[in-house]
């Protein structure tokens, strides 16, 4: 447990210096359109609405890393990391390198309709 607590713990400090850089950009967007906000009329309007939009989706899906390492942490520190939430059963170690912060098994999550990892070829 101690093992899985240290990588979910890198794994979140890395997520969290992921949104602390996007934070960043989205600043230095708002920034840059600060005299000029009218993208529609603005000869660079169209990259720039594309920007925020693509920085602001990937600080959305960083911020819900954080959110799922963190609870993984929890669920360390109470003993049930590696359990699945539905079943009961062990969630196997290569879910869990695969998909750190999995709550449920591959059964019960095939069965929910979540989508397995998919392997690429070695």
């Amino acid at each position: 447990m101690d093992d899985a607590a240290g990588h979910l713990a890198e794994d979140r400090d890395t997520a969290l210096a992921l949104v602390a850089d996007l934070d960043r950009d989205m600043a230095a967007i708002a920034e840059s359109t600060a005299e000029s906000p009218d993208d529609e009329h603005d000869a660079e309007g169209s990259t720039v609405g594309y920007e925020r939009a693509r920085v602001s989706a990937l600080l959305d899906q960083a911020r819900r890393r954080v959110a799922e390492l963190s609870d993984a942490l929890e669920r360390v520190a109470h003993g049930v990391f590696g359990t699945c939430e539905r079943c009961g059963g062990a969630i196997s170690e290569a879910r869990l390198e695969a998909l750190p912060a999995a709550r449920l098994c591959l059964r019960c999550a095939q069965a929910s309709g979540r989508r397995a990892p998919v392997r690429s070829p070695q």
